[in-house]
This record gives structure tokens, sequence and C-alpha cells, in this order.
């Protein structure tokens, strides 16, 4: 064998040694990187007091770190990129080893009840942060300032505190800032200028965030002007900054005004619940909600030239003078100037035009119950267009809507009702109210009403949390009660998800058909779900989603929010709290359920229904009772 031939397999046997070593090298960093996430993980959950839905079942050493729940991995290198347990009902708080998750993009765990501070580990990590709705506290780590490649912050509805740091201006690649809803204070940095990226700041010469669509600021405790030159923000869609105390009361403390005229896209502005004094306008304006400040003297005529304005509610001020007649003008659907010092004549708060004949009119005007919203007067006339404008005038209710209770999104929520979580023993309450109601309706009227449209937007609360129902825009009257097919029509049958089967089917109104509402309305009122929502498909509706789940797995259909609140219920020396609620739990969900049977003759009366709630309720108030008197006599 020649000598060439020797060097060549040595040298090539010396290349296979090298490539085999830095194989098994990269293997052992592979091993060890993968290590580092699995404990990092582990870390997480040990900080993780209460699981309700369980997600941590599958965190165990059964199955690979990457296959667990909430978890997902790069294909290649097997490495944490994704954790998202939001919606979960998790308690605890955050760990610092999720700074060792160094390949992690996204971290989202909004709508928990995960509270502590932010650690400051935060500041080694990824592209999306997503904490929202949590109990979170303290201030804004500076750890972030080094995350240059963050696209996507959102801490809204905490209870941060300090202002917002300067240095986010520095987090170049930062598109989405969120902060809304927690308790900063101070000034609006002007740095944040400087986020050429950012398309939507929740949260001031923003003059070169020429791609800024929404500036959200609402409920903190930010004080002022508002200094801002909205002039370059052509793309701007929501400006919303209600719930501060803007406002200085100086003369030129409205000026920013002028700057929206360039704002060829505006279509909502929103400063309710501040301190503001003047008003201004803005002529591409669709939706102006300025309540509960301090404005005075006539509504300004400048207020004209917003040819397009749809929704305009200047109520709880100090306006004064006539109603002027430009607004005849504008293409209002919705304009709300009550509780000013007018000294002409308005009807307000007239939510819906009713395709309705007077007699219906008096008809419904002449209902009275403690459970309906009190129809103050009807009207009929001809509207500035020369059409005929009929319509029902209503009781105002100061706490808003149910639907706004269960799923309001605090981002874009333009009401200025303060929202918190509903208790159990509420929701129980506001369940007995509604049937109540409806009996009243189906049972006990002069003329038997079948309302054709019980959803949550159409509960309404009063100062005391006493639940009305309204909107009888779709109701029909079974004026004979020996013929009861015999009807007069107000409208079209109901809503997607809350109209009975049958409906669709062509069959009569009747009063079995509010029951079938009223039963998803139930559901929706324990489990958080609309009846529309997304994970409902393939034939899975919200009735077959509680019969699947009761009676062992209702904890973990229940509402995150509701079993937040689990402790204000119950707690006694004697029994488990949890099976206390859990066994009412199973009772309201059962109700539901038989309610919402797809065979009308199947349903309950809502008669039944109404009882087995005020036993729900009766175990409830019996369990309080004793725990107050077991804590009296501890005290003594």
């Amino acid at each position: 064998m020649s000598l060439r031939l020797l060097c060549s397999i040595h040298f090539q046997a010396i290349l296979l040694f090298f490539i085999v070593l830095l194989h098994v090298k990269a293997l052992a960093v592979l091993s060890v990187g993968n290590e580092t996430d699995h404990q990092a993980l582990l870390a997480f959950k040990t900080k993780i007091t209460h699981d309700p839905t369980n997600v941590f079942s599958s965190w165990n050493d059964s199955f690979h770190f990457c296959e667990w729940e909430g978890v997902t991995c790069g294909r290649k290198h097997r490495r944490v990129t994704v954790l998202d347990l939001q919606s979960r009902g998790l308690v605890g708080s955050l760990s610092p080893y999720i700074g060792n998750l160094s390949f992690i993009r996204e971290i989202v765990l909004e709508n928990n009840t995960v509270g502590g501070k932010i650690p400051d580990e935060v500041g080694r990590l990824f592209q999306i942060l997503s904490i929202a709705k949590n109990n979170l506290s303290g201030s804004i780590p500076m750890e972030l300032a080094s995350l240059s490649k963050l696209e996507y912050l959102r801490v809204r509805q905490n209870n941060l505190r300090g202002g917002i740091p300067p240095f986010i201006g520095n987090l170049s690649s930062l598109q989405f800032l969120s902060a809304s809803y927690n308790f900063l204070r101070g000034h609006i940095p002007d740095a944040l200028g400087q986020l050429k990226s950012l398309t939507f700041l929740g949260l001031v010469s923003l003059a070169n965030a020429s791609e800024l669509e929404h500036f959200e600021v609402g409920r903190n405790n930010f004080t002022g002007k508002i200094s801002v030159n909205f002039g370059g923000l052509q793309h701007l869609i929501v400006l919303y900054v209600p719930g501060n105390n803007l406002g200085s009361g100086d003369a030129d403390e409205m000026d920013f005004f002028q700057s929206l005229a360039n704002c060829s896209s505006l279509q909502m502005l929103n400063l309710e619940l501040n301190q503001l004094e003047s008003l201004s306008s803005c002529t591409s304006l669709v939706y102006l909600y300025m309540e509960d400040n301090f404005f005075q003297g006539a509504i300004p005529s400048s207020l004209s030239s917003s040819r397009g304005i749809q929704v305009m509610d200047l109520s709880r001020n100090n306006l004064s003078g006539q109603i002027p007649n430009f607004l005849e003008k504008l293409s209002l659907k919705n304009l709300n100037l009550s509780f000013n010092e007018f000294s002409r004549y308005l009807i307000f708060n007239v939510e819906a035009l009713l395709r309705a004949s007077s007699s219906e009119c008096e008809a419904l005007k002449n209902i009275r119950h403690r459970n309906l919203v009190k129809i103050i007067t009807s009207c009929s006339s001809v509207d500035f267009h020369g059409n005929d404008f009929k319509a029902l005038v209503y009781e105002f209710m100061p706490n808003g809507s149910l639907e706004n209770w269960l799923h309001m999104d605090l981002e874009t929520d333009n009401g200025h009702v303060e929202i918190q979580n509903l208790s159990l023993l509420q929701r129980t309450n506001i369940a007995i109210d509604v049937a109540c109601a409806l009996d009243y309706l189906h049972h006990h009227c002069p003329m038997p009403v079948v309302h054709c449209d019980l959803k949550p937007s159409n509960i309404l609360f009063d100062c005391d949390m006493t639940a009305h129902v309204g909107d009888f825009g779709l109701a029909k009257f079974l004026l004979e009660l020996t013929n009861p097919k015999q009807s007069s029509s107000i409208g079209i049958r109901g809503t997607i998800g809350y109209t009975p089967p049958e409906y669709g089917l062509g069959s009569e109104v009747s009063t079995k058909g509010d029951v079938y509402s009223y039963g998803i309305l139930l559901l929706e009122m324990i489990t958080g779900k609309r009846p529309t929502d997304s994970v409902f498909e393939g034939g899975l509706n919200l009735h077959n989603y509680a019969v699947m789940a009761l009676p062992d797995r209702v904890m973990e259909i229940v509402d995150p929010k509701l079993l937040n609140n689990v402790d204000e219920v119950i707690a006694n020396h004697n029994s488990s709290p949890t099976n206390i609620t859990k066994e009412c739990l199973i009772s309201m969900i059962k109700v539901g359920v038989a309610c919402s049977v797809e065979l009308p003759q199947e349903r309950w009366d809502i008669n039944k229904a109404m009882s087995e709630l005020h036993l729900v309720r009766d175990i409830l108030l019996g369990a309080r009772i004793q725990r107050n008197m077991l804590g009296y006599m501890d005290g003594s």
C-alpha cells in the first residue's frame, strides 16, 4: 500500500473522529438545554397553587414536556417556544425560572388569577408577553428594556403601579402595547413617539408613530391636559381615554381637538369619566362618548359639522339651554343627553325603534313587575325623514347589562360602569329575578306575553343590582288563551344561540321558547361561555357541553371568574366550601339543561325552574348565616 493512500485513510479517520465528537457535543448541549426547559416548567408549576381545570395533569414524567398541555416546542431543537395557559383559572405567582426558557417566543397567561410581581427574569425572554387580567402588582420591570425583539406586551387589568417607564420607547420592535385598567400614574412619556412599528397603544409627541390605529389609556390615574398632537396619525381609528383624571380647567385643555381634524380614519372618540370642561368638533367622527365630565353651557354648534356621527353620548354633564335643531340633520342612531340641565323636552335612552302598533305599545306600557324594566311611556310620531316613529321609553338602568358583567372586554368598553366579578350568590339572585319576570309574563299578565329575545344584553341592573328584563321589540302577545296560536308579531324571533330550535322549523311562538332561551342564559351565567363560542362546533353546543360535565366534571366547565369568588360564598367549620359550591352548581346546571332540551314538551315550566333556584339560594344563604354565627361565637 502506497504512502499516499495511507495518509489519505489516516486523514479521513481523523476527520470522521472530529465529526462524531462535534455531534456528541451538540447532543450533550441539546440535552442540557432540554433539561433546563424541563426544570423551568416544573418550577413554573410549583408556583401555581390552584388549578381548577387540571391543566397540569399531563405535566409529569409520563409525557415529554413538549407534549404537556399549553406547551409548544420547536420541531428540530425540541425547546419550548410557546407557553399558552390563558383562561384556565390558575391561581399563584410567576416563577423567576421562566427566564431560563431561552428559546421561548410567546408567554400567554392572561385571564387567570396570577399575583405577585412580574419577575425581573422576564428581561431575558421572548417576543410576546401577555399577562393581562390577573392580579399582578408592583411596577413594570426595568429588565424589559433589553427586549429589543418584543413585539406584543399586554399587561392590562392588573394592579400595576408607578408610571409608564420611558425605556418602553426603546423597544423598537414593539407593535402592541396594552396597559389599561391598572393604577398607573404620572405623565405618558414622550419616548412612546419613537415606536415606529406600534399599531396598538392601549395606555406625547406621537408624530413618528404614523401607523398607530388604536390609542387607549382607559381607567388609570393619568392627570393633566392631553398635550398630544394627533395630526400625523392619519390611520388612527380609536382614541380611548375614559376613566382617568384628565382635565386642567384651562381654556386650552381641548386644543388637541384641532389636531384630530387630520385624523381622517378616526371612528371612535371616548373621553368619558374625566374632568374636561369644554367641547369642540371633529368632522370624521362616528362615535362620540363624552359622558361624565364637567362640560357646561350649550351644545356647541361646531358639532354640526360631524355629519357622519351615529352615536353621541353627552350625558351626566352640566350642559344647559335648548337642544339644538342641527341634531336633526345628523345621522344619529343613538343620542343620550340625559342628566343635564336642558330647558327643552327630551326623550332619552331610546335604544330601539319598534315595528309595533299603537295598541301593542299601550299593552306593554301597562305591564308592571319589579323584574321588568319600567316603561315610562310610549310614543308614536313621524321622524325627521317623514317615516313612522314608534318607540317605548324605558327607565334608566345605571348598572348596565348582564352581557357587560359576564363578557365585557375592558379594552374596548365604552361604558361607565366599573365591572367586577359576579359571585355565585349574585348569579343565583339574577337567575331568580329573570325567572320571576318570565313567570309574570307567561302566567300573570292581563295579556300573556312571550318575550322572544331573552339574552344577557336584555337583562339590565338597577342601582341595587336587581335584574330587570327589557327590550320587548320582538315580543309576541297571546291574544286568546283558548287559541294560543293567535298572536300579533313585532318582529323576528330572537337571537342566534338563544332561539329555540323549533322556531327555525317554522313552529309557532310559545312560552316554551322563552324557557329554552332561559336555560341557555342560565348555562351561560355558570360557564361564562356564549352559545356562539368558537368551541361549539361539530354538533357540540352549550346544552350538550353542560350535559357531558354532569355531575362529576362540573367544576371543569364553570366560569373561572366564578371560581375566583368561591370564598365569598361560604365557609364553615363542618363542611367543605368546595363541596357546597359544587352541589349548588350541579343543581343550577341541571336546571339550565332541563330548560334547554330540544323538544319543547320536555322542557320544564318556568315555575319549576324558579322553585329549584330558590332552594339553591336557601342553601347558599343558610351556609352564609351559619358562617357568620360561627364567626360571632369564635369572636366571643
